[in-house]
């Protein structure tokens, strides 16, 4: 297990952890010249001198413990040996060592130092009581238990402050996958109601249009007719699409206008008649499914019907229901092949072709737990099917 995961330190931060190693040890070395002084041995050049440039060389060493951890704390262990002041470094070399949590790591390196104090006696000759071995050995041993738990505890604090780091990061990234996911799913909404509100009425008014361009053959009464249907189909586009944006800019929490369902298909059809198209509707059904399932039918209606305005005008189109609660519903579309209109050459030549609508579609039927099909007939008209399920609410309640 890697658990080197320490921060990386600015020259301050190491300059107060150095500062306070020194500080650790200099309580060691002036015992060793009381002692001294005590048994009337002067302390000579190497305890003045010596000594604390040994210590020097040791807080110098610890600067790189995190590059190099075992020979860093080896050396300035065994250093120590010829330097009562280097005990803090020494000290402080085994609990960088500890962090990594290790153990044949910790137990080399904290033996190495409980034999360097014993070899620290044969430097400066302090006189002991005799039978005090056993202090001379456990003191080392228990300093450096103490600097090795210290060590872990840090080592275990740090894994576990980059552990929730990286929980937190991974937490960010999936709040903002959530969060894109969430923007893409809303941009596709926006679509599908922008084309299923706006695409069937800019067709039928298109389709006007170029009747009324194409068509010079028409009465007075005709023009007047087709014009007042362009007029009042821009009107309506207009205020459906008011009405998109107006709940797209509504606050949260504020209902939304009642979107249409399948009591408005009769409409739907009515409207396609009045704007020229030749539109029959067969329907068995005779309840009302849910929401969803209802508006669902609609929209494919209405898809349905602006294909066959875009790419068949004058074909006749048969809308069929079929269906009841607990079992399906199932809606179809189909047009005959377009016919050739006076006046616009080519019409027969184009065909249905499956565009952004019928994909939005295909989403919207699926999302209701669908199934939509579309392909031309073999008499080179088009059929948009889609089955949709319908199930009992009485059934749904007792469940």
């Amino acid at each position: 297990m890697n658990t080197d995961v320490a921060p990386r330190l600015g020259w301050w931060q190491h300059f107060w952890r150095l500062a306070a190693v020194a500080a650790v040890g200099i309580p060691a070395w002036l015992y060793t010249g009381v002692l001294l002084h005590q048994q009337g041995d002067a302390p000579g050049p190497w305890f003045h001198f010596g000594d604390p440039l040994v210590a020097l060389g040791c807080l110098l060493a610890l600067v790189w413990r995190r590059r190099f951890p075992l020979a860093v704390a080896m050396t300035v262990t065994i250093a120590s040996t010829a330097s009562a002041l280097a005990a803090g470094a020494a000290l402080a070399a085994l609990g960088s060592i500890a962090t990594r949590r290790r153990p044949v790591e910790i137990g080399v390196v904290a033996l190495a130092y409980v034999s360097a104090a014993q070899f620290t006696v044969e430097v400066y000759p302090v006189q002991s009581a005799p039978g005090t071995w056993w202090l001379q050995l456990a003191l080392p041993a228990l300093t450096a238990g103490i600097a090795a738990a210290v060590g872990m505890a840090v080592g275990a604090r740090r894994v576990e402050v980059r552990s929730l780091r990286e929980r937190a990061e991974s937490a960010e990234r999936e709040q903002a996958a959530r969060v894109a996911q969430t923007r893409a799913m809303e941009r596709n909404r926006i679509a599908r109601e922008m084309h299923d509100v706006l695409a069937h009425r800019i067709s039928l008014v298109a389709m006007q249009a170029g009747v009324l361009d194409h068509r010079g053959d028409l009465s007075a009464e005709e023009n007047r007719v087709l014009l007042r249907g362009i007029a009042e189909g821009s009107h309506q586009a207009l205020e459906e699409l008011r009405g998109v944006l107006g709940v797209l800019r509504a606050e949260p929490g504020h209902p939304e206008p009642p979107q249409p369902s399948l009591d408005r298909i009769p409409d739907l059809v009515a409207d396609a008649r009045s704007s020229g198209l030749d539109v029959t509707l067969t329907t068995t059904v005779r309840e009302s499914p849910s929401d969803v399932v209802g508006r669902t039918c609609y929209r494919v209606v209405q898809e349905g019907l602006t294909n066959a305005a875009k790419h068949a005008p004058g074909a006749p189109v048969h809308i069929t229901l079929e269906g009841s609660a607990g079992a399906r519903l199932d809606v179809s579309v189909r047009n005959a092949p377009p016919t050739h209109l006076p006046g616009t050459p080519g019409a027969a030549q184009r065909r249905p072709a499956s565009g952004y609508g019928l994909l939005g579609l295909t989403e919207r039927v699926g999302l209701a737990g669908g199934q939509l099909d579309h392909h031309p007939t073999p008499e080179h008209g088009y059929l948009l099917t889609a089955q949709l399920p319908w199930p009992n609410p009485s059934h749904e309640k007792r469940t």
